[in-house]
């Protein structure tokens, strides 16, 4: 069962991503790593003995529609309701609106734990936040006032709907409409597609945050619209009234996270209601929507890498309990009675290792990417800037290494477990089924590469990546002056991987100066690897520096152990960035 690594988790947050200087600087006003510890505490206590208990049921029983109605798996609605009465719903929401305005660094730490214990539960939390995120920014006072103390409190859950059966992620030519009426509201029409937790009977009432579009928008993206639409409509004194023209049409038969009701979701086909159309409120401007949703979708991207953390951590805690009790043949150098345990071969050791050293340094590039926007948010002067790019250039890293490397830790898992890794029981499958929805949704992991390419390493002309680049460098440099016996080769690898990273970066920035945009995506995916890949090798070695009272020989031996075994990808990335784009336009003709 999965046990919440709350100690590891505190040491990625201070000493790595930086939380305990955040704090000795006063940026995060009166947070003190007492109050962190205890948040923590709780949070992986919750995660572990009231979520993960359930996520089976949830596989197993799935979400389902009964007469019209979308039940959730067994014990979930008492889950849900036992954890926004914890107050986890408010973490990072303002105070004005019942929130404890913490740092988004103890946010993203507590959703790994909840995504460990069950991905399919976490989702709808995870929606509500994102959708409170974009109100609090965008929302009219009005609007703030009447939704967002209880979306806080996690009385009403809120979801985000994006997708049309004919859109995917161009949202340029979705259909959804909506019409202007003249007392200020406005009516939507129309179908939205893998609308998470959509429909379901645990809270009183959902808040859709839709996009549409008005019938004189201008084409394309430019002419989108954000509008709040709640499953009942709220009366002036906050208490619930009619239902609104909008339901779920039906629900998606998935892979995995069953237990999440992912919803087929119709507007305005007069179901409800005196009138067709569902009655909304724009949130923001008109034609401004995508801008509005993006403040949503961005949270969301790292949410969805924290799900890949949560995978990695999780799948990896199961492995090696399963490879320390599962015996069979002899392993080198083995002199206990009987079989060795299949840890002790070196094949399974070499996967088990690789299973946590991607783990920790996905949960490191996450949370580094988190400070960066508390960083944004308690900054000064030039800082603001310079913490909103690093955020910006982070986030699309952040979200497809971490789900990339939660598939590969998934299956690296079943495989540990051999044959009864393909058998249902052992549950080693369900971490693999679970992981592999996050590549693709928030922007699948080809738009990200395609955004960190094109929009974010242009960023302040390219300086911003050149700093960074120069600042992971001076780990390096410390690392080396260390002169620890147990880095082994490590200052020696991860320099050749900066510098991969730094001619790949170099020359991706030359293409996009040439008008050559083309040949720059085509390095874009394999680009974003070999930053994911350099960033691990040196925030575990950072790990490894801090780490001088607690286990820096465990540090010692994954930092160096990453660094000779995996980071050496980085030289073959680089190739494949900088001369891949010739015979990739040359292949497509296979298709043609």
């Amino acid at each position: 069962m999965y046990q919440a690594p709350v100690e590891e988790i505190a040491f990625t947050l201070k000493h790595v991503a930086g939380l305990s200087k955040a704090i000795e600087d006063g940026k995060l006003g009166e947070l003190s790593d007492d109050l962190v510890d205890a948040i923590l505490s709780e949070a992986g206590r919750f995660a572990s003995d009231e979520v993960a208990p359930l996520a089976e049921i949830g596989d197993r029983q799935g979400a389902r529609m009964v007469d019209g109605k979308v039940i959730v798996p067994d014990g979930w609605d008492n889950l849900y309701r036992a954890w926004a009465e914890g107050g986890w719903n408010s973490l990072t929401a303002s105070e004005d609106f019942g929130g404890q305005g913490l740092p988004h660094m103890l946010n993203v730490a507590a959703l790994e734990m909840w995504n460990s214990g069950s991905v399919g539960f976490a989702l709808g939390p995870t929606l509500t936040m994102g959708a409170v995120d974009a109100v609090t920014a965008h929302g009219s006072e009005d609007l703030k006032a009447k939704y967002l103390p209880k979306m806080v409190s996690g009385e009403w859950t809120g979801t985000m709907n994006l997708t049309e059966p004919h859109a995917g992620s161009d949202l340029g030519v979705m259909k959804s409409r909506a019409e202007r009426r003249d007392d200020g509201t406005y009516r939507i029409f129309g179908q939205k597609i893998y609308i998470t937790w959509g429909e379901h009977e645990i809270t009183e009432n959902i808040i859709h945050l839709v996009l549409a579009r008005l019938p004189d928008a201008p084409a394309g993206t430019r002419g989108i619209s954000l509008f709040l639409v709640p499953k009942y409509l709220v009366n002036d004194d906050g208490s619930i009234g009619a239902r609104n023209d909008l339901h779920c049409h039906s629900l998606e038969h998935k892979l995995g996270i069953h237990g999440s009701p992912t919803c087929t979701m119709i507007y305005g086909d007069g179901k409800y209601g005196d009138e067709a159309g569902a009655i909304g409120w724009l949130i923001g401007e008109e034609n401004k929507g995508l801008a509005c949703m993006f403040t949503m979708m961005n949270n969301a991207r790292l949410a969805v890498g924290m799900q890949g953390v949560a995978i990695c951590e999780a799948a990896t805690q199961k492995a090696v309990q399963y490879a320390k009790d599962r015996t069979q043949g002899k392993a080198p150098g083995w002199t206990g009675s009987g079989m060795s345990p299949i840890i002790e071969h070196p094949d399974v050791a070499r996967m088990l290792v690789t299973m946590k050293a991607l783990t920790q340094g996905s949960r490191a590039i996450c949370y580094v990417c988190a400070h960066a926007t508390d960083m944004s948010h308690h900054a000064d002067g030039d800082e603001v800037r310079h913490w909103a790019e690093r955020a910006a250039l982070l986030t699309p890293i952040a979200k497809s290494f971490a789900t990339d490397a939660g598939v590969d830790v998934a299956s690296l898992g079943i495989q540990t477990h051999g044959g009864m890794g393909f058998i249902e029981e052992t549950g080693a499958a369900r971490y693999w089924r679970d992981s592999r929805i996050a590549p693709i949704y928030e922007g699948t992991n080809g738009i990200q590469a395609a955004d960190l390419v094109t929009r974010k390493l242009p960023l302040s002309n390219g300086n911003h990546v050149r700093g960074y680049i120069t600042e992971l460098k001076q780990v390096v440099n410390a690392v080396r002056a260390s002169n620890l016996e147990g880095f082994g080769e490590t200052a020696k690898r991860l320099d050749a991987s900066l510098s991969d990273l730094e001619d790949a970066t170099e020359w991706l920035l030359s293409q996009l100066a040439a008008g050559n945009a083309s040949a720059a995506l085509a390095g874009a995916t394999p680009y974003q690897r070999l930053f994911g890949l350099a960033l691990t090798g040196v925030y575990l070695a950072k790990g490894a520096l801090a780490d001088e009272d607690h286990g820096r020989d465990n540090r010692l031996a994954l930092c160096r152990f990453a660094a000779e075994n995996l980071i050496a990808e980085t030289a073959a990335l680089k190739d494949r960035v900088v001369n891949g784009a010739a015979s990739l336009e040359a292949a497509r003709a296979l298709f043609a």
